[in-house]
C-alpha cells in the first residue's frame, strides 16, 4: 500500500477561484451581521448548501445564493480582508500562485466606479501577495447574463490594468446563455492586449461549450472544461494545444454535473493528454477548498504522489505566474515527490 505525502505541503497554482466564493463561512456571518443582511439556512448553518444547477431552478438557487454573500462586501475594507483572507487559505493548502476571478461590476456601485473598484482589488492583490507569500494575479471576468457591450467595457478595463496585475479574461455564470461567439469582439480586445483568454466552458453544457470557447474566442485555458471527456476528438485538441482545463471536482459534484466524485472524469481527461489545472471554484458554497481537490482525485480516482506532481506541474505551466515563481514551484513539487513519505 502506497504511503502518502501530504498534498497540503505539494506546491501548486491555483487557477479557478471566484471572488466572493472564495470567502472564509466566518467571515460571511460577520458581515452579515455588520450590515443586518439576513442569511437564509443554507449560508448560515456551518454546512455546505444543497445545490444542483441542472436545471433552471437550481441553478437560479445556486445564483440567489451567491448574490446575497456578494451584499455582504460593501466596503474597501470588506474587499481588502477577502483577499487577504483567499490568500492565506490559500498558503494553507500549498498553492504558490493565485489568479482570482472577479466581475468588478458586482461591487463598483458601493465603491465609486469600475476604475477605484479596479484599484481597491489590484492594490490588496499586492499587498496580500506580500503578507502571505503567494503569488497572486487577477483574472477579470464577464457575465453571460448580461450583453455582450459590457463585456467589451470590461475587456477594455482588463487591458488597462495589464500591467498592474491583470493577467485574463474570462466569461462566467450559466454557459447555457449567450454564445460564446456573441463575445467574441470583448475576446478580441483581451487578446489584443496580451491578456490570456480563459471563458468557462464544458461544465452544465457539454463538450460543444468547450468546443466553441476555442473557435469563437480562441481560448487559451478553459475554465471547467470537463465535460470535453464526453468527445475523445476535442480532448486530442485540447492535448495538442496544451489547453489547461481548470477542473473542479467537489463543484462539479455539488451542482449535479456528476452524481458522485468517482464520475468526475478525471482519469478520462489525464489518459487523453488533456493539461489540468484542480481548483475549488467556490469553497462558500461547495465547502472544500484547493488540497481537497488533489485529496480527491488521490481517493476517489487513485492518482499515486507522482501522478498528484504531475497534476501541480500542469497547474503551474498553465498559469499566468511570472517565470521565476514558476521554475520555484517546479522545483517545489520536485522536492515534495523526492521526500520520504510520512
Amino acid at each position: 500500500m502506497q504511503s502518502a505525502r501530504d498534498v497540503r505541503l505539494l506546491p501548486k497554482a491555483h487557477l479557478h477561484l471566484h471572488f466572493t466564493g472564495s470567502m472564509r463561512p466566518s467571515t460571511l456571518l460577520e458581515l452579515a451581521d455588520k450590515y443586518g443582511v439576513h442569511l437564509p439556512e443554507a449560508l448560515s448553518s456551518g454546512e455546505p448548501p444543497k445545490l444542483r444547477a441542472t436545471d433552471e431552478r437550481g441553478w437560479f438557487r445556486f445564483q440567489r445564493l451567491y448574490d446575497i454573500a456578494r451584499s455582504c462586501l460593501r466596503s474597501e475594507e470588506d474587499l481588502r480582508r477577502l483577499v487577504r483572507e483567499a490568500a492565506e487559505e490559500d498558503a494553507r493548502d500549498g498553492s504558490g500562485w493565485l489568479e482570482i476571478q472577479v466581475d468588478p461590476t458586482s461591487y463598483a456601485p458601493r465603491l465609486g466606479g469600475l476604475i477605484p473598484t479596479m484599484e481597491i482589488i489590484l492594490d490588496a492583490v499586492h499587498d496580500a501577495s506580500r503578507e502571505t507569500g503567494v503569488g497572486m494575479a487577477v483574472l477579470v471576468a464577464a457575465n453571460r447574463m448580461k450583453h455582450p457591450l459590457d463585456a467589451r467595457t470590461l475587456a477594455r478595463l482588463a487591458v488597462r490594468y495589464a500591467d498592474r496585475g491583470v493577467v485574463g479574461f474570462g466569461l462566467s455564470n450559466d454557459e447555457r446563455r449567450g454564445l460564446a461567439r456573441d463575445f467574441d469582439r470583448a475576446f478580441a480586445i483581451a487578446r489584443e492586449g496580451g491578456l490570456l483568454a480563459a471563458p468557462h466552458g464544458g461544465e452544465l453544457a457539454g463538450a460543444s461549450s468547450v468546443r466553441d470557447c476555442l473557435d469563437d474566442l480562441h481560448a487559451g485555458r478553459i475554465g471547467h472544461g470537463v465535460r470535453a471527456a464526453e468527445d475523445p476528438r476535442l480532448m486530442a485538441k485540447l492535448a495538442e494545444r496544451q489547453i489547461t482545463c481548470e477542473v473542479c471536482p467537489t463543484s462539479n459534484v455539488a451542482l449535479g454535473v456528476y452524481e458522485k466524485p468517482e464520475d468526475v472524469p478525471l482519469r478520462t481527461l489525464w489518459d487523453a493528454g488533456v493539461p489540468m489545472a484542480l481548483g475549488a471554484d467556490d469553497p462558500l458554497l461547495f465547502g472544500s477548498r484547493l488540497a481537497a481537490q488533489y485529496e480527491l482525485a488521490r481517493d476517489a480516482h487513485a492518482f499515486t504522489d507522482a501522478e498528484l506532481a504531475e497534476l501541480a506541474r500542469q497547474s503551474v505551466r498553465g498559469s499566468a505566474a511570472p517565470a521565476d515563481v514558476r521554475d520555484r514551484l517546479l522545483t517545489g513539487i520536485d522536492d515534495w515527490l523526492s521526500a520520504d513519505p510520512e
